[in-house]
């Protein structure tokens, strides 16, 4: 059994779509990262950056129990655990993982700043907005040149690259994106969505996360709370 913490975020989706698609069975334990809940020593003992998602595996290697904290790292996990969504060949395998890669360094950290500087920053900085939509949809231009020439990120097989990736395109209107601009990863986009395992994995924390956050949450999230614990 697996044990998931996590919240409904891209990062928390990806998860919950790679246990969806392989079938493993999973418990699942929110993670009110508005409440503070990623500060909490039970939480820190797995993941120490204080970040969600992290699992706890308990028939993990060698038949022992087996934690792991950045969904990188446990997407590559699951797969292998199932021998599902990464190639065993080498060329194909390294084409995934630097998709992955991509996801992790680019795609995650700039969609991200994207939506704090447009949604939650308290007061409109217009050269950090237009520097991280511009950035954004750059990123979008790199997916859609790749997606004009491949069924999926990596190649023609739907692989981790893609569950990491997809997430982070659901908030694509939040992002100052027209998705019609980008084609391929429109139809690449909507393919993921109507697979459902992926319907049924946004949907597990979905009435759990506040519609909006007040301010007490935002600085729980965003400000300096995080670095307040003794």
């Amino acid at each position: 059994m697996i044990d998931v913490y996590s919240w409904a975020t891209p990062n928390g989706h990806k998860v919950h779509i790679m246990l969806e698609e392989t079938g493993l069975a999973y418990n699942v334990h929110p993670i009110d990262i508005g409440a503070g809940d990623q500060f909490k020593p039970e939480f820190l003992a797995i993941s120490p950056n204080n970040k969600i998602p992290a699992i706890v595996d308990s028939e993990g290697p060698g038949g022992k129990p087996l934690s792991l904290f950045e969904s990188g790292a446990i997407l590559i996990y699951l797969a292998e655990k199932t021998g599902k969504f990464l190639a065993a060949d080498p060329a194909a395998r390294y084409a995934t993982l630097q998709w992955l890669m991509f996801q992790m360094g680019s795609v995650g950290p700039m969609f991200g700043q994207t939506h704090h500087f447009r949604l939650y920053a308290p007061e409109q900085i217009e050269y950090a907005v237009n520097r991280y939509t511009n950035e954004t949809k750059r990123l979008y231009g790199v997916m859609d040149t790749k997606l004009g020439k491949t069924q999926f990120l990596a190649g023609n097989d739907y692989s981790i690259a893609d569950i990491a990736s997809f997430p982070w395109t659901r908030s694509w209107k939040n992002q100052g994106v027209e998705l019609d601009d980008f084609p391929n990863v429109k139809r690449w986009h909507e393919a993921i969505a109507a697979r459902p395992a992926v319907q049924r994995a946004v949907e597990v924390l979905a009435s759990a996360r506040k519609p909006s956050f007040d301010d007490k949450a935002k600085e729980v999230l965003f400000g300096a709370t995080q670095y307040a614990r003794h």
